[in-house]
């Protein structure tokens, strides 16, 4: 089975990760064959397969709902469709596919519907989490895609094997990730892998909602000894600032 956990993590558990890896599957005598083509061909056997990817839209019978190239319902900057007095949210007008996204978007959609001169909002940051051992959730942009649009950026990492709480807690492994621009500080995307890292994620999304910079996130005092003041610590490492490494 392959999970999205850190690879050295799934190592440990003595479980399998195979990254850009196309499957190919057979099914025989009640066996299924797996087949894997990434790197390296590989060929697995297995009494079942969980596929947990993948959604399409189911449009209403009898209205004409226009669709985008992917085959999910269009609809404009209030999630209206092209059919007068139908909208829209969620997973059916396209990805990420989470329930807090869907439920989100609804909230805007009916609102702007119901409440005279509200205008809705698309959706711009979300958290995306991965509900594995250890968590894994992010929000913004990664490394990568900030380097591809050419913005200046530090980055500031702090360990969960510097916090007193992950140590006493049992749970050292993982780290809290920030992307933060330059010149002004604010942040650009937040990554962490750790235990109860989605209950940490929200604060760096208030923080990239307000348009908050790091230095705010270092002038707000956060309790010691605690898991969520590793993003205090994560944004002062970026300067130096950090007192726990």
């Amino acid at each position: 089975m392959t999970l999205l956990c850190p690879e050295n993590s799934l190592k440990s558990k003595a479980a399998h990760a195979h990254a850009n890896t196309t499957i190919r599957d057979k099914v025989e005598k009640g066996q299924l064959r797996l087949n894997l083509e990434g790197k390296t061909a590989q060929a697995l056997e297995a009494d079942c397969a969980l596929v947990a990817i993948g959604v399409r839209p189911i449009v209403p019978s009898g209205l004409s709902i226009a669709l985008d190239k992917k085959g999910f319902i269009s609809v404009d900057d209030r999630y209206q469709t092209n059919v007068p007095g139908v909208f829209a949210a969620g997973d059916v007008i396209g990805p990420p596919w989470l329930a807090h996204v869907a439920s989100w978007e609804a909230i805007q959609a009916v609102e702007g519907i119901f409440i005279e001169g509200f205008q809705p909002q698309r959706m711009k940051e979300f958290p995306g989490c991965t509900y594995c051992q250890p968590q894994v959730p992010s929000i913004g942009l990664t490394e990568k895609a900030a380097k591809e649009q050419g913005l200046a950026f530090k980055v500031g990492k702090f360990p969960f094997t510097a916090s007193g709480k992950a140590l006493a807690a049992g749970e050292p492994e993982g780290f809290v990730k920030l992307l933060i621009a330059q010149p002004h500080g604010e942040i650009l995307g937040a990554h962490i892998i750790g235990a109860e890292a989605t209950e940490l994620i929200a604060q760096l999304g208030l923080a990239m909602n307000v348009g908050a910079t790091y230095e705010e996130i270092e002038a707000t005092m956060h309790a010691h000894p605690t898991l969520s003041e590793s993003v205090h610590e994560a944004a002062g490492a970026a300067f130096g600032h950090a007192i726990h490494i």
